[in-house]
């Protein structure tokens, strides 16, 4: 008789974790993945009677730097408790296994869990010259995605490589490099770009199938809302300055030690969407801004395509009268100078009032003392 698979919070005693561990997992879990706090007694619930959730997780156009991050999240329960309550089954990168004992493992998973399995996706796939500038065990990377994903609950696009091609898929493109999105169907599709995406961005959006047994809110991109519904540039800590025509004009200049805006060195957090400004890097401590560079918008199809790096953008919408970065450097000292100007006039036209009431309060003063005598 087969056994009962554990359901995660079972693992969770198993390695040692209390009661209390685990409400505050869940409760963690929730805010990371923008559940309200009422929402916290369904993702227990879920934990407590749902078993681990098979997942196959392939490699292909990438450098791999979505594992790097995954892993090395800061939380240590990301790495303690989800790697190993997922049931990572297949992965090129983690597993002991190769050659045939990994192709047959995959297999099994895939056949023995059809329809309920994870496949997670890190990079493009080629699809020129009939896609052989990726192989492995002897077949394409577009081969392997097509089989995988007819079998799959959901698939999860990891990084801008799967989300939307990234530097494999930039001009001119000799191997054809595709996301995921553009040769497979019929399944949920979710994408999670970012050049590497946040560690804990991936955790949450594999937590909100754990426990909701259902993909996340998704964005016209398919990104999950709860990471990306905001731009880089509107929770950006030196957003003030880029308000006040702050500017830094070089990388050396004394704006720059001031930490003013990075629009004109070419940030692209304007045009960006990403969790970097909130959630940042290693438990909070930074993002590329913070550390001094500008956002190169690596969560945006084709960033790599659209223009050096350090030269900033023409236009942006979304702020009425602000058009450019030297535009708004322009307003804003105008601005200035017209304020001054209207504050002297007013005071001027006060002061003369003033005046010209304290000349009639003398002369009536001096009309009453005569009337007096």
């Amino acid at each position: 008789m087969e056994q009962k698979p554990l359901t995660i919070y079972e693992n969770m005693e198993l390695n040692g974790y209390s009661r209390r561990d685990f409400l505050k997992f869940c409760s963690w879990l929730a805010a990371y993945i923008g559940i309200e706090s009422s929402g916290v007694g369904k993702i227990v619930k879920a934990m407590e009677t749902k078993p681990r959730l098979p997942v196959v997780w392939f490699h292909f156009q990438e450098c791999t730097c979505c594992s790097e991050s995954f892993i090395r999240s800061s939380h240590p329960i990301v790495s303690d408790i989800v790697l190993d309550k997922i049931s990572l089954d297949y992965t090129e990168t983690l597993q002991a296994a190769a050659g045939h004992q990994a192709e047959e493992v995959l297999h099994n998973t895939m056949k023995k869990y059809k329809g309920e399995y994870l496949m997670l996706v890190e990079g493009s796939v080629p699809t020129e010259d009939d896609g052989i500038y990726c192989c492995i065990g002897g077949r394409t990377a577009l081969d392997i995605v097509q089989e995988a994903a007819a079998g799959a609950k959901a698939v999860v696009a990891w990084g801008s490589c799967a989300s939307n091609g990234c530097i494999q898929a930039a001009k001119p493109n000799p191997t054809g490099a595709t996301p995921i999105k553009n040769i497979i169907s019929g399944v949920p599709i979710i994408n999670v770009p970012g050049c590497p995406p946040i560690g804990e961005v991936m955790a949450g959006t594999i937590v909100h199938l754990l426990a909701f047994d259902r993909i996340p809110q998704l964005d016209g991109l398919g990104r999950p809302k709860a990471f990306y519904s905001r731009r880089v540039h509107d929770t950006c800590y030196r957003r003030p300055n880029y308000d006040a025509g702050l500017f830094v004009e070089s990388f050396d200049d004394e704006n720059a030690k001031r930490g003013y805006c990075l629009y004109k060195v070419g940030c692209r957090g304007p045009v960006t969407y990403n969790a970097c400004g909130v959630m940042r890097w290693n438990d909070g401590v930074s993002y590329p801004i913070q550390s001094g560079h500008g956002c190169i918008g690596c969560s945006e199809a084709n960033f790599w395509d659209n223009g050096p790096f350090y030269q900033h953008l023409s236009s942006f919408p979304g702020f009425g009268i602000e058009t450019t970065a030297d535009d708004i450097g322009v307003i804003v000292g105008a601005a200035t100078v017209a304020g001054m100007a209207a504050h002297a006039i007013s005071t001027n036209i006060r002061k003369r009032s003033q005046i010209r009431e304290g000349i009639k309060e003398s002369i009536e003063e001096v009309n009453n003392d005569k009337g007096g005598e």
